[in-house]
């Protein structure tokens, strides 16, 4: 910043006493070529980048709707020291709707903690597989025989693959479909992104703080998209 005020105290003194019709087309190109060269010189080539990254899970499976905590500070880091980005912003979302992204301190105490929470908040279907299942309770998403309830839902399984207009292929797609309306509300609460800064080629987050992956309906291995943005 101070190496483009000088300039522009410069190019500014030198005019000073010139008419504007004075103040030549070339003297203004050579203005714009030294601050663009500046600023680049001075903040490094810009960096627009995206990765999407498998985590697997650390919990024993198999998958049983239960509610996970998985850091994702290391994997960050490791793309971030990649990327040559010293300021800008990393992105994280996830790329499912039963995942949510947050930040928080990583520690397996404080992870129990936030599952019994979270299922107390939004307690499993009785009819689901979780241990957790709760007599009376009942969703409306996991009526699965009324699914697809419009035409639009029905051409939404068409695009992800399923023949739903054969009625075997329609009872496939049910048999598979998980009773998990809990997973999708509390994925809805706590959200499915994170930006956080990156200055001097570092993530700025506190002390004890760690970007998590929260899956609200695994064991499973998840994805989740990076999006480096910024400058070297």
């Amino acid at each position: 910043i101070m190496r483009l005020l000088i300039i522009l105290t410069i190019w500014n003194a030198s005019t000073a006493f010139l008419a504007p019709s004075q103040v030549e087309f070339g003297h203004r190109k050579n203005l714009v070529e030294l601050l663009a060269a500046t600023t680049s010189s001075a903040i490094g080539a810009p960096v627009c980048e995206y990765k999407q990254v498998t985590i697997p899970t650390s919990q024993p499976g198999p998958p049983q709707q239960a509610i996970s905590v998985e850091d994702l500070t290391p994997v960050i880091n490791l793309y971030l020291s990649e990327s040559g980005m010293k300021q800008g912003t990393v992105t994280v979302i996830s790329r499912h709707t039963t995942t949510a992204i947050t930040i928080n301190e990583r520690e397996s105490r404080l992870a129990k903690d936030m599952a019994r929470y979270f299922l107390q908040l939004a307690p499993p279907d009785e009819r689901s597989s979780s241990a957790e299942a709760k007599d009376g309770v009942k969703y409306f998403h996991n009526d699965i025989d009324e699914r697809p309830e419009s035409e639009e839902e029905a051409e939404r399984c068409r695009e992800n693959g399923w023949d739903i207009d054969d009625p075997s292929k329609l009872q496939a797609w049910r048999d598979q479909e998980p009773i998990n309306a809990h997973s999708h509300l509390l994925s809805m609460l706590l959200g499915s992104s994170e930006s956080i800064p990156v200055v001097d080629g570092k993530m700025v987050i506190g002390q004890w703080q760690s970007v998590l992956l929260v899956d609200l309906d695994g064991p499973r291995d998840r994805t989740v998209g990076l999006q480096f943005t910024g400058f070297q």
